[in-house]
């Protein structure tokens, strides 16, 4: 095996040989080259050279490629289809080996453990190989075993990389504004899970969880007495491909109903349970002769928490709105903004992004070609989107794309519909309402306790004289906040409004207050004292005629 050096002179040969010498530079990796460049041929493109060059580097790279052709955006369509081309396959491993893998995990000999078990394996990939065995009581199951030494490959090939994305983000500005070092970070962990067994079959259950009360969609079981962390023994699913048209309409399943029912519980799990399949692409969907949907492969999924689910509805409102100023705030909270963002040019785009879209319904639009222009958008400022938003966006252009093949007046925008509705209004409902205000009141509280004080110094610093120079750039900062403190401000009025309406829910219904007026009231009551605070500080310097 190679040590930590070679392998980093190989990684620089490969880069180098493929012709992608600005990328070997810009990682650093030039300092371990030992081979001189042989240039590619003119007519490959840069998307090709990099997909060549990962596919040689091994499992590490393939699986960067394809975690990279899921995030559009990051780059443009040219290099998110050809790294989609990238395959997961490997040699196969003897069988012997796979035999003591299972021997030492499980105890047992394949023999004694399933009452048959094929020793010629169904998939061979980099982290592990699928065979075809039967349980004692008929059932058909798939045993995935880990490869041997592949967890040691694996760490020593992370680390490699996590040194050339920290290198790049401090030589390559480029970089630095789309945190090469934390998508190298969150790649890391997520092949790391990957590789643990126990926590695919516990997604695998969570998913059969949510769909238990939906006969048409297919969970396989996973059989914990033959699995561990490097064994998985799950349910096998035989089906049609979902987008082999031709073999579903013989089999007499109606297409068009398929594709609603899918794009239904990709929208299901997003929206309902938060909790996803990152990778619905073709080979992990089937459908059976009765025409439920199975899904297989667990190890890649995607959660749309609290503050997430927050900044999602924030950027529908907006969306649904035409409201250039929302849409380009939304998508600057959802994302990570570089120090250079240009916001009036963020606010321009937005606004053109509305003016092509401003006359259709949410029902009428193709959702595909929006979401890439929204991803234009982002990369265009360079602005990076959290991991789950990255594959909530490429499963909702994966399940369109599935659904148009299916049928071809296929709409996902009128199943997301109803969902998308759901989650813009869901801020308003009193509950999150009341929480919301609880946090505001809170934060004008302790705004209205300390800004008496800090006025107070200023006030002395200003009798005393003080000559300001100030350029430009150093004001910008200074007026943003004092345009966040107006703000607050008056959203500490807003807040003191609500004590009337609270009377009347209490008036109209005691058991939904105790629920959820509490903290609207306390809210409130914290805006009012701030805000007292405020002007009673106003007035005292107007009766004393002010300092200035």
């Amino acid at each position: 095996m190679n040590t930590h050096l070679e392998r980093l002179a190989q990684v620089a040969e490969i880069l180098g040989r493929h012709g992608l010498g600005s990328l070997v530079a810009a990682t650093g990796v030039d300092r371990w080259r030992v081979a001189q460049a042989v240039g590619s041929k003119p007519q490959i493109t840069n998307p090709h050279r990099i997909r060549l060059a990962l596919e040689e580097l091994g499992p590490v790279f393939i699986k960067l490629g394809q975690m990279l052709s899921t995030r559009p955006d990051l780059l443009p369509p040219g290099y998110l289809t050809e790294l989609s081309k990238l395959q997961d396959g490997a040699p196969p491993v003897a069988v012997d080996a796979v035999r003591a893998v299972i021997q030492q995990e499980l105890g047992a000999a394949p023999e004694q453990l399933f009452a048959t078990f094929d020793d010629a394996p169904l998939a061979s990939a980099s982290i592990g190989q699928a065979h075809a065995a039967r349980l004692f009581d008929g059932t058909e199951v798939v045993v995935k075993v880990r490869r041997p030494g592949v967890v040691a490959r694996i760490n020593e090939d992370l680390e490699i990389l996590q040194n050339l994305a920290t290198y790049a983000n401090r030589t390559w500005p480029a970089a630095a504004d789309f945190n090469f070092s934390g998508i190298a970070a969150d790649f890391a962990a997520t092949l790391r899970a990957e590789l643990d067994y126990l926590q695919e079959g516990r997604n695998a259950e969570r998913f059969a969880a949510n769909f238990a009360a939906d006969p048409g969609i297919h969970i396989p079981r996973i059989f914990w007495e033959t699995t561990s962390s490097r064994v998985l023994t799950i349910e096998r699913i035989r089906g049609i491909k979902v987008d082999d048209a031709e073999g579903l309409i013989e089999a007499g399943i109606d297409t068009h109903d398929l594709a609603d029912r899918a794009a239904r519980a990709a929208a299901k799990m997003i929206f309902e349970d938060g909790f996803f399949h990152a990778d619905p692409h073709p080979g992990n969907l089937f459908v059976e002769t009765s025409g439920t949907i199975g899904l297989i492969d667990f190890g890649m999924v995607g959660e749309v928490r609290a503050p997430l689910r927050e900044q999602l509805a924030k950027l529908l409102q907006a969306l649904t709105t035409n409201n250039p100023d929302r849409i380009s705030s939304a998508l600057l909270n959802l994302s990570t903004a570089p120090p250079t963002a240009d916001r009036a040019a963020l606010r321009y785009d937005a606004t053109v992004f509305v003016q092509m879209y401003q006359d259709k319904k949410l029902g009428e639009l193709e959702i595909g070609p929006l979401v890439v222009q929204l991803l234009a958008i982002l990369r265009n400022h360079r602005l990076q989107l959290p991991r789950e938003m990255a594959l909530l966006a490429k499963m909702l252009l994966m399940t369109e794309g599935m659904g148009a093949r299916l049928n071809p007046d296929f709409s996902l925008g009128n199943v997301l519909k109803p969902y998308a509705k759901h989650m813009a209004l869901e801020r308003f409902e009193p509950r999150n309402l009341a929480q919301a205000f609880s946090r505001l009141g809170l934060t004008v509280a302790e705004l209205g306790l300390d800004l008496p004080e800090k006025l107070e110094r200023l006030a002395g610093r200003m009798d005393d004289g003080v000559e300001v120079r100030l350029r430009a750039s150093e004001l910008e900062p200074m007026v943003a906040r004092v345009e966040q403190i107006g703000n607050r401000l008056v959203a500490g009025m807003v807040a003191a409004a609500f004590i009337r309406g609270i009377g009347d829910v209490a008036t109209a219904d005691s058991e939904r207050l105790t629920k959820w007026g509490k903290p609207l009231l306390a809210g409130a009551v914290g805006a009012v004292g701030a805000l007292s605070t405020y002007l009673a500080w106003t007035g005292r310097h107007r009766r004393g005629g002010g300092r200035r």
